[in-house]
């Protein structure tokens, strides 16, 4: 497998292009891709927005993915170059994650157990021909539906509350429209938010000025759902 050039390098991965249908996304770490492989191919089979795998066996090292290449920009691209309103961004992020948790847990006997992203935010959202497509799964795990609602809140309120931040504006705007379509979903229950909290301080890749920003955020989530 010749890997091409670097597409794109994020906190825990990089990107590699393969060719022009496919890419190769390793790693760094070494951290396997197996369980995320499993659960992205039981997504896909339900129909649901993520890139297409690739083939994937014995000789595979443990720590590679290889993908569906995307074209289209990120849903956090779109909304800064003001093509995609806050608003519209809002009831995008809410429908992908209700979408997202009417897809059964592939492994809990909890019958109200879902599939959860844990980091679905702009960023991780490609807007492609085909809609929607959400990226990077290494976060997945299975649990209740308010858990990854809380994550994403919470991701967009630490920047919505990070001064030092030129898209602190956008993300409290954001937070504002997508916390109404939160609650007619269920809502975030406080030892949810608490969960998300504690999940993002103990993250290898949250910086510690991200988790100084923790409890400005949880509080400003709780102000605007109260």
């Amino acid at each position: 497998m010749r890997m091409g050039e670097l597409l794109g390098a994020g906190r825990s991965a990089d990107v590699y292009a393969l060719d022009e249908k496919w890419v190769l996304r390793r790693y760094r770490d070494g951290m396997d891709a197996t369980p995320e492989w499993m659960v992205m191919s039981y997504l896909g089979a339900h129909g649901y927005p993520l890139p297409r795998l690739g083939p994937r066996d014995a000789k595979t090292p443990p720590c590679d993915l290889v993908l569906q290449r995307l074209t289209g920009p990120t849903m956090l691209d779109s909304v800064l170059t003001g093509d995609l309103s806050a608003a519209d961004a809002a009831a995008v992020l809410a429908g992908l994650l209700a979408e997202l948790h009417t897809v059964p847990a592939r492994l809990s006997p909890d019958p109200e157990d879902r599939i959860l992203h844990l980091d679905l935010h702009p960023g991780n959202v490609m807007l492609t021909d085909r809609g929607p497509v959400v990226i990077d799964w290494g976060n997945t795990r299975e649990g209740a539906p308010a858990a990854d609602r809380a994550m994403s809140s919470l991701i967009l309120a630490q920047v919505a509350v990070d001064s030092r931040s030129p898209l602190a504006a956008g993300a409290r705007a954001l937070l504002n429209a997508l916390l109404p379509h939160l609650s007619a979903s269920g809502g975030i229950p406080a030892p949810h938010l608490a969960e998300a909290a504690s999940q993002r301080a103990a993250n290898p890749t949250t910086s510690p000025h991200e988790v100084a920003l923790i409890g400005r955020a949880t509080s400003l989530i709780v102000e605007l759902t109260t």
